[in-house]
């Protein structure tokens, strides 16, 4: 029997035990109104995580078999009776307090299985938990299963993986692909397996996710969420934050993750902390993102058309009409729209025959060498393990290829960061010279494709800009396409550091167009 399935049976007792369903339900709550039942009483912890506990009983293997969760935390049922009596005592323990989350398979928790989606790294549990999963973790949050991704967070279109049999899948339409490689989590917070869901971007993969199961997902500036304890793809343009159904939950877990972390010495820069906010002897303040959250946040605003984002022949139709009603609405909601507004990169050129810098060999020989227990320790030693899915082969083999000596200080990364200067420099010209306060584009040019399908058109827009530039994105639902079934998702892309800018823009446009529904295929569980 596997340990998920094993682990799965704990819970049986529990459909068996509820008699009777509670007249609050956790499909699509807010993180407010979790929080809003507790203090008045009407639910204790253990009952809201019952009730995800019976969603993913019923959904994740069963029924439509979303196929989204790889464990589930055994403990949790105990963590929410712990919460109770804190509750009881003191009152909430944090801002995040009793709000169960679903974690991508490659942040290590303590207790659960932390695998990368590879079945050469299963079995692997850490000894501690990763900056963010700690963090959440303080504020009040349990993380309720770890989910499934793109094994080692290769794939943007697709979640597969050799630690968990068979793709997951579309909770909007059982055919189609999450995107990749959060699509376990993007697929189990659009089914309300948990109130919400961390994730990691290094091209795509927070923000396709949550284009493709109409959520959103905040990619911030590089620095300001901290990466140590996930399992790394490209610590160049790796970023870990929060997957939500609402703007202001994923903001509510944003303000909880954002901060310094010794262990990642990319986000010991200070840039995004307010001078005259800094009180002596501490080290940093973090900006109140809350406060971006203004319904008339989008009055005033200058928001420019990044057509070279998205416009190429295979852009599909639908998907051109649901954006072009974004930009409508946007308008509507008081928003000066400068169409186009196009980047100049015409002289942004990486150096001829320049060496890869840092890659996905340089950045994982170091991670699991730096594990000691984990059941390989190298790149090399995971080829020669031949524990993982048959997909992925040929990128573990051209990746072993590259030298493992191309560190920050060689010629490779002196020339890359050339490179990723001049293209941020383009960027922000064009903002400047237009005055913008952000970009948007369609986060997919295309729907989401069939399962299997590799051949249509892809559609994913979110390859260059944000991963560059190391600058911030959000994706936000942006409408339907296919007959109203298929989601579609709108990038906000803008200035380092200005995420409250973002979140005020994406908040604004949110609350004009309510444009998230619960997918139909995971109703509520009587």
């Amino acid at each position: 029997m596997s340990r998920l399935v094993l682990v799965a049976a704990l819970f049986v007792p529990l459909v068996i035990r509820a008699q009777d369903r509670p007249s609050f339900d956790v499909q699509e709550a807010s993180i407010a109104q979790i929080q809003s039942e507790l203090a008045t009483k009407r639910m204790t912890c253990r009952a809201v995580v019952e009730q995800f506990l019976r969603r993913i009983d019923a959904y994740d293997k069963n029924g439509p078999a979303i196929n989204a969760i790889v464990e589930i935390n055994s403990k949790a049922l105990n963590e929410a009776d712990d919460l109770d009596r804190r509750m009881q005592a003191t009152g909430p323990v944090g801002p995040l307090h009793c709000v169960p989350m679903i974690v991508k398979d490659n942040f290590e928790t303590i207790r659960l299985q932390n695998a990368a989606g590879s079945l050469a790294m299963k079995g692997f549990v850490s000894s501690k938990d990763a900056f963010l999963v700690r963090r959440i973790k303080e504020a009040g949050a349990i993380v309720l299963a770890k989910s499934n991704m793109a094994e080692w967070a290769f794939s943007p279109y697709e979640t597969v993986s050799s630690i968990l049999p068979g793709y997951t899948r579309n909770p909007y339409a059982l055919d189609r692909v999450t995107a990749g490689s959060s699509g376990g989590t993007a697929a189990a917070v659009a089914a309300s397996f948990g109130a919400a869901g961390l994730g990691t971007d290094t091209g795509n993969s927070i923000r396709g996710p949550s284009s493709h199961q109409a959520l959103v997902g905040i990619r911030s500036t590089m620095g300001l969420t901290s990466r140590a304890g996930v399992v790394p793809l490209s610590l160049l343009a790796d970023i870990a934050g929060p997957m939500a159904r609402t703007v202001e939950d994923a903001v509510a877990i944003f303000q909880v993750i954002v901060g310094e972390d010794p262990d990642d010495p990319v986000t010991l820069r200070a840039e995004y902390i307010q001078p005259d906010l800094r009180p002596s002897g501490h080290p940093s303040v973090v900006p109140n993102y809350r406060a971006a959250l203004v319904r008339d946040g989008l009055k005033g605003a200058r928001v420019g058309v990044l057509r070279q984002a998205y416009e190429r022949d295979t852009t599909d139709p639908e998907i051109v009409q649901v954006f072009t009603t974004a930009i409508e609405d946007l308008k509507r909601a008081g928003a000066t729209i400068v169409d186009p507004a196009p980047v100049d990169l015409a002289n942004v050129r990486r150096a001829q025959n320049a060496a890869t810098c840092r890659g996905f060999k340089y950045d994982l020989n170091r991670y699991l060498a730096g594990l000691g227990n984990a059941p390989v320790h190298s790149l090399d030693e995971v080829i020669r393990s031949r524990r993982f899915h048959p997909s992925v082969q040929l990128r573990l083999e051209r990746a072993q290829e590259n030298a493992d000596n191309n560190g920050p200080e060689s010629s490779a990364c002196k020339a890359e960061a050339d490179y990723l200067d001049h293209f941020r420099a383009a960027v922000l010209t064009t903002m400047d010279g237009q005055k913008l306060d952000a970009f948007i584009y369609p986060t997919w040019s295309n729907p989401p494709r069939l399962i299997g399908d590799l051949n249509t058109p892809h559609g994913d827009n979110s390859q260059v800009f944000s991963p560059t530039t190391g600058f911030p994105a959000i994706n936000v639902p942006m409408g339907y396409t296919r007959g109203e079934r298929l989601p579609a998702g709108l990038t906000i892309f803008g200035r380092p550091w200005d995420e409250s800018t973002l979140i005020r823009l994406a908040y604004s446009y949110e609350q004009a167009t309510h444009h998230r529904r619960p997918p139909a295929a995971t109703p509520a569980v009587r």
